[in-house]
């Protein structure tokens, strides 16, 4: 169990941020400051395992009238939960901000390949250079999802 313990830590300071995210998002109709002004979605999966429903607050680019996320877990070396939670279920739910509030509808989660997600994690990175360092630090290549709405 001592083992345990600091990873237990860890998740619950996550749940906690995520929890605060979503928080803020709902309450300012997708706005989130915190977050440092970044465009997010709220990600609805069902767990892979578990099957229970899971929302993570993830960063978006809508992109030639198509809407993706970036599993990047900030560089780390292994993916978001949720990635493989969406790639077991990939029928999601998504919130999105607009204008006149929260947009909440059903999509389908296709993880894009080859030189189509290259094109359109370059321009997520050169939007957010932050997507660039995460590269770098992992040798895992992120994976780019399209969430089609349903």
């Amino acid at each position: 169990m001592g083992a345990l313990l600091p990873m237990l830590v860890l998740m619950s300071a996550a749940n906690d941020w995520n929890t605060q995210i979503i928080e803020e998002f709902r309450k300012n109709g997708g706005s989130v400051e915190t977050f440092g002004g970044r465009k997010l979605v709220l990600l609805h999966t069902t767990g892979a395992k578990s099957g229970d429903a899971r929302v993570n607050p993830v960063v978006f680019l809508d992109l030639d009238g198509k809407r993706y996320v970036f599993a990047s877990k900030a560089g780390a070396d292994s993916h978001p939960d949720w990635f493989y939670n969406l790639t077991a279920h990939p029928a999601v739910t998504v919130e999105v901000g607009t204008e006149s509030g929260i947009e909440t509808y059903p999509a389908t989660a296709v993880v894009v390949e080859g030189t189509e997600r290259d094109r359109v994690y370059a321009i997520q990175a050169e939007r957010m250079p932050g997507f660039a360092e995460y590269q770098e630090k992992t040798t895992r290549t992120i994976p780019v999802v399209e969430l089609r709405r349903a």
